[in-house]
């Protein structure tokens, strides 16, 4: 087995399983990655869409899984049979909050509006500085193409800048993302420390370093 440098992923996908099979062939790829790289995974919780397939296939494999819920969405008829390790949080800020803390990287699988909430969040604490962990787009038969080629307009028109840009990884397979995601050395300057008010905010602790 190939050991990496991340012990956990957090993946951020749909709770549909769309419509092509490719996103669902990547998602139980995805996870088998993880596996053959000891690495542990960290998604929203559930069995249902690509969430239950990723999830299925870290388990299956033998590594950990964790799944962080609010209570409001616990219901099965919602999220079906959650597997692996299970953690309750009050509402979707601590949901976010908590599975940034508990990961190393971050990954987007195809997805819905929460998939986008979810990464556009964290890549702009990226940008803030509160953590320097790389985040990576699955990009699956160029699935992210327009939100990637938006993102470059943003650039051009000078909303974003090249430095922000380089926060965001992207390739078509796993193996690929995976490797690129290891490779990522952070471009943008740490300004956590002006930003304490806002990990607060979004439930973090300063005692829990999550800025790694």
């Amino acid at each position: 087995m190939k050991q990496s440098k991340f012990k956990r992923v957090c993946v951020f996908c749909g709770s549909s399983p769309g419509k092509k099979s490719s996103y669902k062939d990547a998602a139980i790829e995805l996870g088998r990655e993880l596996v053959s790289r000891n690495m542990d995974l960290v998604y929203g919780g559930g069995s249902i869409g690509l969430m239950g397939l990723i999830s299925q296939a870290v388990y299956d494999g033998g590594r950990h899984v964790l799944g962080v819920i609010p209570k409001t969405l616990m219901p099965r008829e919602i999220t079906g049979e959650t597997v692996g390790e299970v953690k309750a949080v009050a509402d979707m800020h601590q949901r976010k909050a908590e599975m940034a803390r508990n990961s190393d990287a971050f990954i987007a699988l195809p997805g819905g509006y929460g998939t986008l909430e979810e990464l556009l969040e964290v890549i702009t604490w990226a940008q803030l500085g509160i953590h320097d962990k790389p985040v990576g787009l699955l990009n699956v038969d160029g699935y992210y193409n327009s939100l990637l080629c938006f993102i470059d307009k943003a650039v051009e028109e000078g909303f974003i800048s090249p430095t922000a840009r380089h926060i965001i990884v992207s390739a078509p397979t796993p193996r690929e993302l995976v490797k690129k995601l290891e490779d990522y050395i952070p471009r943008h300057e740490r300004v956590a420390s002006k930003v304490n008010w806002e990990m607060e905010q979004l439930g973090y602790s300063p005692k829990l370093d999550i800025a790694r």
